[in-house]
């Protein structure tokens, strides 16, 4: 699935229009219609955008595809919504836990070592 067509289909599923979305970017309706088409070249300050209206990150956009896209929940008539996660993006929070644990395991292996070089030294110096 093409980035523009990953677009189409989230805004589809958070029940927005074309006309929302391009007064939302500042565009006109022509021009937004052409990045649903495929006929502008998205570039990453656009997306960003674009993600913002639609509620998801930009990680997420890139992760979806016909056989990950989970839900898209329409919470309210403004059009807010919960994109909830694919089993791509769940697998990626959960390594970057195991990532930010790691992290505080070597903080306090050098802690630790700082404590038992600081006593090495008081030994020694006795």
């Amino acid at each position: 699935m093409q980035i523009n067509e990953k677009v189409k289909k989230v805004r589809e599923l958070s029940n927005l229009t074309q006309e929302e979305m391009a007064s939302q970017l500042n565009m006109s309706t022509n021009g937004y219609a052409k990045i649903e088409q495929g006929k502008t070249r998205l570039n990453i300050p656009m997306l960003e955008r674009i993600t913002a209206i639609l509620g998801i990150n930009l990680m997420e956009l890139l992760n979806i595809d016909d056989k990950n896209l989970v839900c898209l929940i329409s919470e309210n008539s403004q059009h807010s919504s919960n994109y909830y996660a694919n089993e791509t993006a769940i697998e990626l929070e959960k390594l970057q836990l195991i990532l930010n644990h790691k992290d505080e395991l070597l903080l306090q292996k050098d802690r630790e070592i700082e404590a038992l070089k600081l006593a090495l030294s008081a030994f020694r110096n006795t």
